[in-house]
């Protein structure tokens, strides 16, 4: 009996071993599955869908080949079809009813008309002739390779791929996607290691057997005595062998016996302490969800639309834009410098350019630090123009005043522009702002929900700057910590103390050509950004008289001396914080900028 329960044992062993590897072995599923489209040999342009980017769950390994140059870049689904336009495309995306990738060139739908409430509605773009997707500011990441391009990511829904070459020739051809899958087996670890301990209980009960076969062969007692038999001849003793004379090995049957189960069982357990060999606490599902998403645009609340930009978007961003900047001061370059600059921004460092170029020993502009940002508000707009502005504070120097930024874009496939570039007051205190993730729509230039309209703000400041505390506009716009208007009041005491009884001299200030960019905050009020003019004209008072110009001014306007008079104008950019309508508080000036931007004699 205990010969068939060991024999037994070893069958069930040997039973559950081989079914543990055979899960693992001819029974294993793959471990992704994939699914590909092609695309047509003439179509410039592919967009793989969210609907096939999601076929599956998990993250997403994509595969692109048929072209020398390879392009992929993903971003939010109306951005991507924004950038395309009118661009015939080829729209990948996952068919219907059915377990595959279908492709068909399709024409886009109209391109939304601009956002009126964020750009004057007599500014239009200008035609664009871009056609490389590569470098633009809309896609959230982006890739290229030679012939073949590889790359995992993990997007989520409302997320496409625009797929290229170099947006001339055609677009790759050979488009593959594909996702993990959960091929654990959580049987295999179970079977194979309980069928090595069902195998040493085998082979303890063939032991056990073996020694009571042993036993019950041994000498019988009182066993009943026959008929004596009679003596045989004695046969000779043969001699006894010596222990070198063995050639054979004597070991004990039982050792061999017991040792190889044990290394094969021990094998076995080894070979099973994956944790695909095992049951896990969580379901395939939950593993697969379980992978982090990489940064995206989150979804937004119904009927809101979504940031212009991420934070990792723009980061991105500025710090091409510091790199280029960087680079384009060093070199006095205003080719450069125009490709990310515009409006006040940029008319301040065209001027500085030529002021350098006249006289190297005048210092630059402060540079644009390409440190994290500190904050970020981007608008709640699908459509453009669009509008962000952040916070950087340098790194490098924590002391230097943190530079606030306004960008905007004209279109899909413009970049992003500095359009103003400020260093903000040493006690400004920025109002609380919606994060990043949601954004905050613009204020209409005529809001009445403000203490003022943010297109009158730019004259009233001018006014103050003017007047004083004769302008109507005084008491609106808090003075303490004001340190700009200070600044002016003092240098225009000092330009006063200084010019000679033969001259004279005058300032106005006046609201600037920059556009108006008003952003709400939490408190139902805006940061409103605008531009000023302040102009300084010396006149000779005296026939014969003249007057001199030094500095800057003499480096601009190119005359040392003039019986005309000269009139010098500075560039102005200031940040305010407006309250809502109603408010006791007063605007307060967050941070200013300012360079001379013409210097020219009177006529």
């Amino acid at each position: 009996m205990r010969f068939v329960l060991a024999i037994a044992a070893f069958v069930l062993a040997a039973a559950m071993i081989v079914l543990g590897i055979a899960q693992r072995t001819i029974f294993l599923e793959p471990a992704s599955v994939s699914l590909s489209a092609t695309v047509a040999e003439d179509a410039r342009f592919a967009v793989v869908e969210p609907s096939a980017l999601n076929a599956r769950p998990g993250s997403q390994t994509i595969t692109i080949s048929g072209s020398d140059t390879v392009f992929m870049a993903y971003g939010r689904t109306d951005d991507v079809k924004a950038w395309l336009g009118d661009e015939p495309y080829a729209d990948i995306r996952l068919a219907k009813n059915a377990a595959t990738l279908s492709s068909k060139i399709v024409e886009p739908e109209a391109v939304p008309e601009s956002d009126p409430d964020a750009t004057d509605p007599a500014a239009e773009a200008e035609p664009e002739t871009i056609t490389n997707p590569a470098g633009s500011d809309l896609w959230l990441a982006e890739f290229t390779a030679a012939n073949t391009l590889t790359t995992t990511v993990k997007v989520p829904d409302g997320i496409s791929m625009i797929v290229a070459s170099d947006g001339t020739a055609p677009a790759p051809t050979d488009v593959s996607l594909s996702w993990p899958t959960d091929n654990s087996t959580p049987l295999a670890g179970p079977l194979i290691v309980g069928g090595g301990v069902v195998g040493m209980v085998g082979l303890i009960l063939y032991l056990l057997a073996l020694l009571h076969l042993r036993r019950s062969r041994g000498p019988r007692r009182n066993l009943p005595r026959g008929p004596r038999m009679p003596r045989l001849p004695r046969v000779p003793r043969p001699k006894a062998i010596k222990a070198n004379q063995i050639t054979g090995s004597r070991k004990p049957l039982t050792r061999s016996m017991v040792a190889v189960p044990v290394i094969l069982v021990s094998g076995l357990v080894l070979s099973g302490c994956s944790a695909d060999f095992w049951p896990r606490s969580m379901s395939p599902e939950a593993a697969v969800s379980a992978t982090p998403t990489p940064t995206g645009t989150p979804a937004p609340a119904q009927d809101v639309p979504p940031p212009a930009v991420t934070v990792p978007q723009l980061e991105r961003i500025v710090t091409e834009i510091a790199t280029l900047t960087a680079d384009a001061d060093a070199n006095l370059n205003a080719d450069t410098i125009a490709t990310r600059f515009t409006g006040p921004a940029l008319e301040k460092r065209l001027a500085n350019y030529k002021i350098r170029a006249a006289d190297p020993a005048i210092a630059g502009l402060p540079t644009l630090p390409s440190s994290s940002l500190r904050l970020t508000l981007p608008q709640q707009s699908s459509t453009w123009p669009r509008v962000v502005m952040t916070v950087i504070q340098d790194e490098a120097d924590p002391t230097a005043a943190p530079t606030a930024l306004v960008l905007r874009q004209e279109s899909p496939r413009a970049d992003y522009l500095v359009e103003y570039m400020i260093q903000l007051e040493a006690a400004a205190t920025v109002p609380k702002v919606a994060p990043a993730t949601i954004g905050a729509p613009v204020i209409a230039p005529d809001s009445t929900f403000l203490l003022l309209s943010p297109d009158q703000v730019a004259a009233a400041y001018a006014d103050v700057l003017s007047l004083g505390e004769a302008s109507p506009s005084y008491a609106l716009f808090e003075a303490e910590g004001d340190s700009f208007r200070t600044q002016v009041a003092d240098l225009q005491t000092s330009r006063k103390e200084k010019l000679p009884s033969t001259a004279s001299i005058e300032f106005t200030a006046a609201a600037g050509t920059g556009r108006t960019v008003a952003l709400a905050t939490n408190d139902s009020g805006s940061i409103v950004a605008v531009s000023l003019t302040e102009s300084e004209t010396v006149k000779p008072v005296d026939p014969g008289a003249t007057v001199g110009t030094e500095g800057a001014s003499k480096a601009l306007s190119g005359i040392s001396a003039t019986a005309k008079g000269i009139t010098s104008t500075y560039g102005d950019q200031l940040l305010f914080h407006v309250p809502a309508a109603g408010s006791n508080e007063k605007i307060v000036l967050l941070g200013f900028s300012q360079g001379l931007i013409s210097s020219t004699e009177l006529p």
